[in-house]
């Protein structure tokens, strides 16, 4: 498998400057390549991979990021980048230079969730495996941005290369030649889309989907922020559409650099399908490593060491969608929707620490997250819930926690833990938690291990349960109901017969016809764990009622 050279600071600003990042103080001019991008957080000790560079979100006191400069220098960091404007003042100058990390302001209208994606877009981090440097034209293979430069010097033009949904997939540097429209674009990383219906109610999409040839495109009338011209071309693998290269331009191109953008097309297809199939390999690696290590074989501590996770305690989470109707689980719908929540978890525990490994096993997707042992179960509970806030309500997405993790045997331990605690959310059926640790939910894994264990030998309810089930089959007499509300409300009986919405005479009067055909005696504490036990294991109130066989099912 190859990989991309890693970027040096210099060239995320080339990339990235006058759009997004402005060095203010220090030296950008190392060739070092950056080993990772960092979110700092004050209220947890620095984990940085070798050269980082750090997103300082919330810094504004000089104070502060002086202090933090210093930190970094120790741990070698690259870069800061801080939220525009950045305090030019002769502290935060000299703290610069004299820890050797350079301080970086991100303009004001971009959020620190585009740049971090636009950054790991340049940055291969958490590569596996052993990796040659590949090209293709000349150029590293897959490296989109720097293929984006190499287009808009052929045409002369700023350029973005995007997907066939109109994401941005990389962009050229110069864009502050073209609009506001274009900013907007590369901001957001997605056409916007007021434009996009614009261009296909003019026909521009369609023209570019059927034309062979450069399609100039030209402002309509009151089109507002969109007003310099653009030429687009259509990037094809055969008759596949792979995207769309586009130039903002003053002028139609000149015959010879028409020519280029579409030769051009040709090799932006071959470095996409190259990133294709790249990812597709490094995922199903990935997956494999992954997944040996939590199964706890003999190749298991191989496979951490693999992915950069030997000898460090880890927090396992077990991320999975809740159950939706009755639809197939295994459905195209369903299996994409999967694949979106493993890369949108691989992404956030990036951020988090770069050395976090990331697999989609079956219906779950599964993060291995480097911690500290003393708070690292809470933290990853922050992450978890973090994660799922971001991806919103609509993911339907739920997440068990396991205990932190020293060895392999107890990397093992630690994905059933995670998987009990997702099971214990998914059975609930939505709403209420979302994220949960073993701990919170472990009489309810207990149970549903138990339902397992009968349903594997085929027990049904017996006793007292049984009577009053078959009773109340027969007659719709409610008197398992009415047990389960007086269990549940500890005996009292104004209470239960509030939840069931009965009159306190009517329920005691229920309480002891019951006890009477089902010759259950309610002084009695085992008869009572008994009868609730039964109760909570066979489900019959949610699940319907169970008519066992047999002479003892009458009453």
């Amino acid at each position: 498998m190859s990989q991309q050279p890693r970027a040096s600071l210099g060239r995320v600003l080339d990339d990235l400057g006058a759009t997004l990042l402005e060095l203010v103080h220090g030296d950008a001019h190392s060739d070092a390549p950056i080993g990772g991008v960092a979110i700092h957080d004050p209220h947890d000790e620095p984990s940085l991979p070798s050269h980082a560079l750090v997103l300082g979100v919330g810094l504004r006191e000089t104070d502060e990021i002086a202090g933090l400069l210093r930190t970094l220098g120790r741990h070698d960091a690259a870069g800061l980048v801080l939220r525009a404007p950045v305090p030019a003042t002769e502290s935060l100058r000299t703290a610069a230079l004299e820890s050797g990390v350079a301080v970086l302001a991100l303009t004001r209208g971009a959020s620190w969730a585009q740049l971090a994606a636009l950054l790991r877009s340049m940055l291969r981090q958490g590569d596996v495996g052993d990796a040659r440097p590949e090209t293709l034209g000349g150029l590293p293979s897959g490296d989109l941005f720097a293929l984006a430069n190499a287009v808009a010097a052929l045409v002369d033009a700023p350029v973005t290369i995007e997907d066939p949904d109109s994401r941005v997939l990389a962009f050229s540097g110069r864009q502050e030649e073209a609009d506001k429209s274009r900013v907007e674009t590369i901001l957001g990383r997605q056409v916007p889309e007021r434009y996009a219906r614009m261009l296909s109610r003019t026909g521009v999409t369609r023209d570019l989907h059927h034309s062979e040839q450069p399609v100039f495109v030209a402002p309509p009338p009151g089109s507002g922020d969109f007003s310099v011209p653009r030429v687009a071309v259509a990037v094809r693998a055969g008759d596949e559409f792979l995207g769309s290269i586009w130039a903002a331009v003053r002028r139609p191109l000149t015959p010879d650099r028409s020519r280029a953008l579409s030769d051009a097309a040709k090799l932006v297809a071959l470095h996409m399908l190259r990133l294709r199939a790249g990812a597709d390999v490094e995922r199903r690696l990935r997956t494999e490593l992954v997944g040996t290590a939590l199964e706890g074989g003999a190749g298991a501590r191989d496979s951490l060491a693999r992915l950069g996770l030997a000898d460090h305690p880890l927090v396992v989470l077990a991320v999975g969608a809740e159950p939706i109707g009755s639809g197939p689980a295994d459905s195209s719908g369903a299996a994409a929707q999967r694949q979106r929540v493993s890369d949108a978890l691989a992404m956030h525990l990036s951020a988090v620490h770069a050395g976090s490994a990331v697999a989609l096993l079956g219906d779950v997707t599964y993060g291995l997250l480097p911690v500290t042992v003393d708070d690292g179960e809470k933290r990853a509970v922050r992450v978890a819930t973090g994660f799922l806030d971001r991806v919103g309500e609509r993911a339907s997405t739920l997440a068990g926690v396991s205990p932190v993790a020293t060895s392999v045997a107890g990397l093992y331990i630690a994905r059933a833990s995670a998987d009990r605690a997702l099971r214990v959310l998914r059975s609930r059926g939505g709403g209420g938690r979302r994220v949960a640790r073993l701990t919170d939910v472990h009489t309810e894994a207990m149970l549903l291990e138990l339902r397992d264990a009968v349903a594997a030998r085929g027990d049904v309810p017996s006793g007292p349960v049984a009577r009053l089930l078959a009773y109340d089959a027969e007659h719709n007499a409610r008197l398992v109901e009415t047990l389960a509300a007086w269990l549940d409300a500890f005996g009292d009986v104004v209470a239960a017969a509030a939840v069931l919405h009965v009159h306190p005479n009517t329920f005691r009067y229920r309480l002891r016809r019951l006890a009477e055909l089902g010759a259950l005696d309610l002084a009695d504490p085992d008869a009572r764990f008994g009868a609730m036990l039964q109760l909570r294991v066979f489900s019959p109130l949610a699940d319907g009622p169970v008519n066992p066989p047999g002479p003892s099912a009458s009453a």
